[in-house]
């Protein structure tokens, strides 16, 4: 929504049910993930509200202190309040916020705009989906649990604030559609092509073996059977291995279509936990191949 000539109001809502078990933990990973997508639009977060449903008779309330708790000193991290919210009595936890925020327009990021050449750069591990549905199974090991916790908990806002002196072409947060399903998008927005290197993409400890023992989620599995027209795969990645680069992903990091030089600068000098991991081409039959 415009403000005046030159600034936006920019607006976002996201929530969920628990994908850890700690409760505080919980409300910091639901917070970030709600955050994610003001700073994929290379906008400043002003303030937020929070979103809750929680089962009032059946857990202790000490329990939804803890997950508001985390909220908001997530929200803090992020230099912003939460000025109030609403909240159900229902028969699952669940948590998120909406996020108000503002951009200078000339200055906002899209998820479309991709220029051939350019490099795709992520900047966090991939695997959230499949811990979490192993955490779930009792499954998971404290090394992939820790792993995914702290990977889920960190804002976007410093891997954003780095682009801010480089051009990106296009930008978005990889979440519930996977890292394809994101980049998908990007191609169909941009009118345009993209290659991803299977070796250089980063999972999360235990992830892979996780995958590879058949603990999947549905999600990853119907982000699958969406793109099967979109995506190509080489043959020599198995079913598996194809399902990882679908993974259903929460409070993913940024995919950013970046110049190659810009890429360069932004991972060697910038923020160096991000990973080149394919990059933007001419138009084809297939929107993307994974290689």
């Amino acid at each position: 929504m415009r403000i005046n000539n030159e600034k936006l109001l920019v607006q976002t809502v996201d929530f969920f049910t628990p994908v850890v078990d700690d409760p505080y933990d919980f409300g910091q990973i639901a917070a970030a993930n709600s955050l994610s997508d003001i700073y994929a639009m290379g906008a400043e977060p002003l303030f937020a509200l929070n979103i809750a449903g929680f089962p009032i008779k059946d857990l202790p309330q000490s329990m939804l202190t803890e997950i508001l708790q985390g909220g908001v000193d997530k929200a803090n991290e992020a230099g912003i309040p939460i000025v109030g919210g609403h909240s159900v009595d229902d028969k699952e936890p669940k948590y998120g916020l909406v996020v108000t925020g503002e951009v200078h327009e000339s200055q906002m990021w899209k998820n479309s705009g991709a220029q051939i050449g350019d490099c795709l750069v992520l900047t966090k591990p991939l695997g959230t989906g499949i811990i979490a549905t192993a955490i779930k199974q009792s499954k998971a090991s404290n090394d992939s649990i820790n792993a995914a916790v702290t990977s889920m908990s960190i804002l976007n806002k410093n891997a954003a604030i780095g682009l801010k002196n480089l051009d990106p072409h296009a930008v978005t947060d990889i979440t519930g559609f996977g890292l394809l399903g994101h980049l998908a998008e990007v191609c169909k927005g941009s009118k345009l092509s993209a290659e991803v290197y299977f070796s250089e993409l980063e999972f999360l400890p235990s992830a892979s073996e996780l995958a590879h023992s058949g603990i999947i989620p549905g999600g990853t599995k119907r982000n699958h059977e969406y793109l099967k027209k979109d995506v190509i795969y080489d043959s020599r990645l198995n079913i598996t291995e194809q399902l990882l680069t679908c993974d259903a992903q929460t409070s993913g990091g940024l995919l950013i279509s970046l110049t190659p030089q810009d890429a360069k600068t932004y991972i060697e000098s910038i923020y160096t936990d991000a990973k080149i991991i394919g990059h933007i081409s001419e138009k084809n039959s297939n929107l993307i191949k994974v290689t």
